[in-house]
């Protein structure tokens, strides 16, 4: 886990939804109030950290879905035959942050055309998915791969599947980059590297 390259944000897309202006209040909305989230990309840690520096991004946390088992463990999805993914479940304000603007930063994330790997993280534990909440995201997602996908000369794999039981992975995986040093302070683009 986590041999990944370090990783910038190169898209001036992405780079403006991350220091968009917004009123840092905005970020500190009750749950209640917020829309979720849910995706995968490879290694959880370097994904979570990317979100955290999202405007409107209100909070997040690394775990495990996709699985038929309940409450896996590290080293049950780490070994690749619990069927479950590494991936990012936020709370968003969408006054700050769209879905379709998530989708992007997600996308600048990852390689959508390679199947179950991500660099050098290989595995159905390691797959790309987009989880749905409900009908308006799995619209914004079937729009969103249709728009971007003459960018690409594969085709896109991502999985997308309606969002199923999240389990929180254990607290030590929990913004494991930025407990590493590394900023998570809204609007950064340092470049991400994840280690493990």
């Amino acid at each position: 886990m986590g041999s990944g390259p370090v990783k910038g944000f190169n898209s001036p897309e992405v780079q403006q939804i991350l220091v968009k202006k917004h009123n840092p209040d905005q970020n500190k909305i009750p749950k209640e109030a917020a829309e979720t989230a849910t995706v995968a990309a490879g290694c959880f840690w370097g994904v979570q950290l990317a979100f955290q520096r999202v405007p409107g991004v209100v909070h997040s946390m690394v775990g495990y879905t996709g699985g038929p088992s309940d409450n896996p463990t590290y080293h049950q999805v780490c070994s690749g035959t619990s069927g479950h993914t590494e991936a990012v479940q936020m709370l968003f304000n969408p006054d700050v942050v769209t879905y379709k603007e998530l989708l992007t930063v997600l996308f600048d994330r990852m390689d959508p055309t390679t199947l179950n790997r991500q660099g050098n993280d290989r595995g159905t534990q390691y797959r790309s998915g987009i989880y749905y909440h409900n009908d308006q995201q799995k619209e914004i997602i079937d729009n969103f791969i249709k728009e971007v996908q003459p960018r690409y000369k594969d085709t896109i794999v991502v999985e997308v599947k309606e969002a199923s039981k999240f389990w929180p992975a254990e607290d030590y995986h929990q913004k494991y980059l930025e407990k590493g040093s590394q900023k998570a302070a809204k609007g950064c683009l340092d470049p991400i590297k994840c280690y493990g």
